[in-house]
């Protein structure tokens, strides 16, 4: 069984009367060594539970099962089960989960694990809502290791100041320590997308700042509203008067012309902590 030949793939495929959507984004990989390195940079153990998001036919999944304790695999797309079930059928430490991850709860799937990691090629078109999700699930994932777009990955990597730094960019730094691992070339998929892709993997960090985090996200989002905007105009946006904005930028003494991109993730709690003392 090679879940990254072509010719396999084709006939797999064909006998369950499988054809790909684009609703759900899928582009299954058509290399064998990019699973494989996928699996290797998660840093498994035999205590580790990993959950997978988007099996698709089930090639990461085989490489996670050699690796980890045991593998939780969440497939929205009702036609993938039948297929799964013969890709990995011989895997008993694979548990394959119908469902819509964004509405999986997920402790009670996977709480009161010992260790736990995500690995997976993320379906592309709902890549952030996916992570912002897991991030905020209350569970404690050592790592999440993704294939994501490869400009979405330069943004959640994103040094301050840059074209590509945003709020999602300061929310996973919130939560983690972001890295790109290598690149995915477009060739390297079934069918063939548009883009070429990466890994990314997110070490799980304690947050740098003490500042309410909703509090925090509402300020950023809104400082990235209109990114040639300056501060005080953005933040008007989120209802904050323009005089409380200038006054906090000046009692930490940044200009009145600072824009979004200027601030990082502590700079941001310090700004929000000054609004707060404003009249």
């Amino acid at each position: 069984m090679n879940l990254t030949n072509p010719t396999y793939i084709k006939d797999l495929l064909e006998r369950h009367n499988f054809h790909f959507s684009k609703t759900f984004g899928q582009n299954f990989l058509i290399t064998q060594r990019i699973p494989e390195k996928i699996a290797e940079s998660a840093n498994l153990d035999e205590h580790t539970t990993v959950l997978e998001i988007g099996p698709g036919i089930g090639c990461l999944t085989r490489c996670l099962s050699e690796r980890a304790k045991r593998v939780v695999t969440v497939e929205i797309d009702d036609r993938l089960i039948p297929v799964l079930k013969e890709t990995l059928g011989d895997r008993d430490n694979v548990q394959v989960v119908h469902n819509d991850i964004l509405k999986t709860d997920l402790p009670a799937l996977l709480g009161g694990e010992e260790k736990l990691a995500v690995c997976a090629n993320l379906p592309y078109n709902i890549t952030t809502p996916i992570l912002v999700y897991l991030l905020e699930s209350g569970l404690k994932f050592d790592s999440i290791t993704v294939m994501v777009q490869k400009e979405v990955a330069q943004r959640f990597c994103a040094e301050k100041g840059s074209k590509d730094y945003g709020a999602i960019t300061l929310f996973l730094n919130y939560y983690t320590k972001p890295k790109m691992l290598f690149p995915v070339g477009a060739g390297n998929f079934l069918p063939k997308p548009r883009v070429d892709s990466a890994v990314l993997q997110l070490k799980s960090i304690d947050p740098p700042v003490d500042t309410d985090p909703k509090e925090l996200f509402r300020i950023i989002r809104a400082a990235f509203s209109m990114r040639r905007k300056t501060l005080p105009n953005t933040l008007a946006s989120a209802g904050i008067e323009k005089e409380r904005t200038l006054a906090a930028l000046n009692a930490l003494g940044l200009s009145p012309s600072t824009r979004g991109e200027e601030l990082g993730l502590k700079e941001y709690a310090a700004l929000t902590e000054a609004l707060k003392t404003q009249p």
